[in-house]
């Protein structure tokens, strides 16, 4: 019996990590975000934002994912992240400014190794919003 409280109340911390979102973004503002570096893209890509933190999930940006926070350093946080049918990553988000973004993404997407570095720079509000 306390086998199974103690494996519920894990569960529980579990998801409570990946709803929290981590205090080095607490000053970073959703919005229009605009993101260069991504592979294959010759301009940068402008994304409508709700939830800064799922830019840890660039390369699965359509998809749905779980996201817990690994662990955060000042201005800095680690993400992992594993989606739903298959993919996964870590990003290292760290916050320049409170419109300026550094991340460093890793991971596994269509069976293949990705890693490459965004640089995400807030430049407005969503059109509607």
């Amino acid at each position: 019996m306390k086998l199974g409280v103690v494996a519920a109340a894990g569960a529980a911390l579990l998801l409570l990590a990946a709803a929290a979102q981590p205090r080095a973004l607490a000053g970073v503002q959703p919005g229009l975000w605009e993101l260069a570096g991504a592979p294959g893209a010759a301009q940068p890509v402008r994304r409508c934002i709700a939830d800064v933190a799922a830019l840890a999930q660039h390369e699965h940006d359509r998809r749905t994912c779980t996201r817990v926070v690994i662990s955060e350093d000042g201005d800095s946080t680690v993400i992992h992240y594993t989606c739903a049918g298959g993919g996964f990553g870590r990003a290292t988000m760290t916050v320049l400014t409170p419109r300026s973004l550094r991340i460093e993404v890793q991971g596994i997407s269509s069976d293949l190794p990705f890693n490459y570095i965004l640089q995400a720079r807030r430049v407005g509000n969503c059109q509607g919003h």
